[in-house]
């Protein structure tokens, strides 16, 4: 090929023919022509595979061609691009949504672990605390026909909470129900005690159907009596007004009996039967 041919064709796509000495078909390669080198007897062409060198004699026919197949592949480049940054976006969502469904189920955790620490601690300060009655006495009138008072030595359980006297009442059941609680007028310590007995106190007048009065015996801390709580070492006497609770007959006739039940503000309450023996000999009657 002449000169001015080759020169204007640098530069643009071509499909060029050529077919080497001694084979029988032709074959075609398609590029871009970079350059001809007339000295060497070689054309430079960049096709898909890549820059190379071809040579002169060897090119039977050289046509230009278009740009369309290159475009195409550009654009196809791009289309894949476009799916990874669709991909992109679909993995960081789903890290998103995983994200807030693990601090979800972090948080749902957390508060149920410290919804089952407040009952479990509830549990066990119902089941470990409550109050038990280790001893009763009553007091008779002058005739010895009727018990007046009563007197029940109270504790708490072992490893129970502190209770509040205030908060706790007493259940008294004969013909009907009685119900006492305690009274800030109706306290003492042991040391106020009159000297006659604890059935002989100042302020047995206090104690009426529906309150029932408190002795500390053993009140180390002062807390009975300052306070109105129980601790675990603490004991108390309780006094209850029979011929107020029952006035139907002025108090427990010989031979009767009546159930009751001291219900602290938490824990197992201390349930109790009382039997007056059929005769009572003494004012003061050991149950």
């Amino acid at each position: 090929m002449k000169e001015k041919y080759m020169e204007r064709l640098i530069g643009k796509y071509c499909k060029i023919v050529m077919k080497e000495p001694g084979e029988q078909r032709a074959s075609v390669v398609t590029g871009i022509l970079e350059d001809v080198d007339y000295n060497d007897g070689f054309i430079l062409v960049d096709s898909s595979q890549g820059l190379g060198c071809i040579r002169i004699d060897t090119v039977v026919a050289i046509k230009p061609g278009n740009h369309r197949n290159i475009q195409k592949h550009t654009i196809k480049d791009d289309e894949e691009a476009l799916v990874g940054i669709g991909t992109l976006i679909i993995f960081i969502s789903m890290v998103l949504v995983a994200a807030i469904a693990a601090s979800i189920i972090v948080q749902t955790a957390e508060t149920l672990q410290q919804r089952a620490y407040s009952v479990g601690k509830q549990t066990i300060r119902e089941v470990s605390s409550g109050m038990k009655i280790i001893d009763y006495t009553g007091y008779t009138n002058e005739a010895k026909t009727k018990m007046e008072y009563i007197a029940m030595t109270v504790k708490l359980r072992a490893g129970s909470y502190d209770i509040d006297l205030r908060e706790t009442l007493l259940y008294i059941a004969l013909d009907n129900l009685t119900v006492l609680n305690h009274s800030t007028n109706a306290g003492l310590n042991a040391a106020e005690v009159n000297a006659s007995g604890i059935f002989h106190t100042l302020y047995m007048s206090n104690l009426t159907a529906t309150v029932y009065g408190c002795i500390a015996t053993h009140d180390a801390d002062s807390s009975v009596v300052d306070n109105y709580g129980m601790s675990t070492d603490d004991t108390v006497i309780l006094m209850i007004n029979l011929s107020a609770c029952f006035p139907t007959t002025s108090g427990l006739e010989a031979g009767g009996e009546f159930s009751g039940r001291l219900v602290p503000e938490v824990g197992t309450a201390g349930t109790f039967l009382i039997e007056a023996p059929n005769t009572y000999e003494h004012r003061v009657v050991q149950l």
